[in-house]
């Protein structure tokens, strides 16, 4: 009873000791974290894992080298060791976290020219995952390693290490591959975080890239979950892959007789007179003249799709608006024949067909690509 009674106290006195030193050195780096972002980031980010690992350690040490014996003495050091390596993983876990903030409070991803911050943010994230992942996989490890049994199982298993790693890989080859490709999209520029891609015929932002599954927020508030490995087996259109401007098209079909010059200007004047448009190109063509129709193509540039979604939708609702105010001639027209037909006297054909009604027959011209498709004539016997 009295060893007991003495753990306790030595517990309860090596965990206040240790919450005093911790909260003292919090206070220092609170004080220092008004002159630096990175004191502040730390006071905020690493006080809880800092302190549980001085308290587990300061009461692994006290019982170890201050109480002798006490009923399950040897279970307790040992759950104390295991708290001491958990508390140790938790702590490196939260540095990285601050060494990450470090990292990207220098580029900011909310500015018009992001490009190298968002490509820095998908590689530090990436990083941090991958660092994360094999700390805590270590963690449990060096846990495991303090049971005896497990010591001795770890040599027979290091033994026949082979056959494992074959059979691991086998099992795990689709989440193998995955992981690796999400490592090649972060430090191969293919996608970031906030690129604007079409993937599936769906037009949207990149919101997570994470070693096994991307996230692509859509245009309308929906979310598009794509394997990693999908972004380096498939083709995909990334909008801002060298940067953030891009053009875009409006079109509307209109009557022959439409004015297309006053319809130039008339674009000219829309985009010179709205901030979506980012200067670059403004361009009016027509690019079909067919079934009584002709299509004319608005080409507008913007600094990036949101933007030019806007501006799109703008030009096109201004040219609408133009013809139907100012040209309803030019309106799109379906013409209508109501006389009946009449017969055309013409002369008969010529034996054998006209040459200009024929390809591959009816001159040397078409004699000789008749040959090259049909070969010579057999001769007849």
């Amino acid at each position: 009873m009295n060893g007991v009674l003495t753990a306790l106290l030595a517990v309860v006195v090596a965990a206040g000791g240790a919450l005093v030193l911790v909260e003292a050195i919090h206070l220092l780096t609170q004080r220092l974290g008004r002159n630096s972002a990175l004191w502040a980031d730390l006071a905020r980010t690493a006080h809880r894992p800092f302190r549980a690992l001085v308290v587990v350690y300061a009461i692994q040490q006290a019982l170890r080298s201050g109480v002798d014996q006490f009923a399950g003495r040897g279970v307790v050091l040992h759950l104390l060791v295991l708290g001491i390596i958990a508390a140790a993983a938790w702590l490196v876990g939260a540095l990285m976290l601050v060494l990450e903030d470090l990292a990207l409070n220098k580029y900011r991803t909310d500015v018009p020219d992001n490009l190298k911050a968002r490509r820095l943010k998908t590689q530090v994230v990436m990083l941090r995952r991958v660092t994360v992942a094999a700390v805590v996989v270590l963690t449990i490890g060096v846990m495991l390693m303090t049971f005896p049994g497990v010591r001795t199982l770890g040599a027979s298993v290091l033994a026949s290490a082979g056959v494992i790693s074959v059979v691991v890989a086998l099992a795990a080859q689709s989440s193998l591959g995955n992981l690796f490709a999400g490592l090649q999209l972060a430090f191969s520029d293919a996608v970031r975080v906030d690129d604007v891609v079409v993937v599936e015929n769906e037009w949207g932002r990149i919101e997570e890239l994470t070693l096994t599954y991307v996230a692509v927020q859509i245009w309308d508030d929906r979310r598009l979950i794509l394997p990693t490995s999908y972004f380096t087996t498939k083709p995909f259109q990334n909008w801002t892959r060298n940067s953030s401007a891009v053009l875009g098209t409006a079109e509307i079909d209109v009557d022959w007789s439409a004015p297309v010059e006053e319809l130039r200007a008339e674009m000219r004047r829309v985009c010179e007179g709205t901030e979506l448009w980012d200067g670059r190109t403004c361009v009016l063509q027509v690019t079909e003249a067919i079934g009584g129709m002709i299509r004319l193509r608005a080409l507008v540039s913007a600094a990036d799709a949101g933007a030019l979604w806007d501006l799109r939708c703008l030009v096109r609702e201004r040219l609408v608006g133009w013809v139907w105010e100012n040209r309803k001639g030019a309106l799109p027209r379906l013409r209508a024949d109501t006389d009946p037909p009449q017969p055309l006297a013409s002369p008969p054909p010529p034996p054998g067909g006209s040459a200009d009604g024929q390809v591959f027959a009816g001159g040397a011209d078409g004699d000789s690509r008749g040959a090259v498709f049909h070969g010579p004539d057999e001769e007849k016997h």
